[in-house]
């Protein structure tokens, strides 16, 4: 979790600006810079998560993977799988979960410049659907949301 204290002097919405100082304004400034970076701590934190665990499945179920692989992937069964334990294949119906976030957003345009990159020196047209970025983006602040904390300030 999150916890920040309310500050309700370094917005014009939520105060009587003309009776905030300046170093009082100044102090709300700060710890509003303070809170920004506590949010995106927890971010990069979720990030690395996502790089962590990215395509364990690959290793943990090798013999199924390569399976698929000999194929041509003619043979889904490993791949229809993957689809549903891993969050980060957007360009796929099937692929995106229901609270799709940004971090599965930054994960697949990472999976898809890589592989590309490695495997043909070029990336083919990421083509996301603006439903499911809006989705995304949406459940990206509601996630956010659920982790903050707000105390009242001293």
């Amino acid at each position: 979790m999150i916890t920040i204290l309310k500050s309700e002097t370094a917005d014009t919405r939520t105060c009587d600006f003309a009776k905030v100082s300046k170093p009082r304004l100044k102090a709300s400034s700060y710890q509003h810079i303070s809170d920004v970076q506590e949010a995106l701590g927890w971010f990069r934190k979720q990030i690395f998560t996502a790089a962590e665990n990215h395509d364990l499945d690959k290793i943990t179920n090798i013999d199924d993977f390569h399976a698929d692989f000999l194929t041509g992937f003619k043979q889904t069964g490993w791949w229809d799988n993957h689809r549903k334990i891993t969050r980060h294949h957007l360009l796929q119906e099937d692929g995106v979960p229901k609270d799709v976030n940004l971090i599965d957003v930054l994960e697949m345009i990472a999976d898809c410049v890589m592989a590309g990159m490695a495997r043909s020196g070029s990336v083919y047209p990421l083509e996301i659907s603006p439903d499911v970025l809006m989705k995304a983006f949406n459940n990206t602040a509601d996630l956010l949301k659920s982790q903050v904390v707000v105390k009242e300030a001293i």
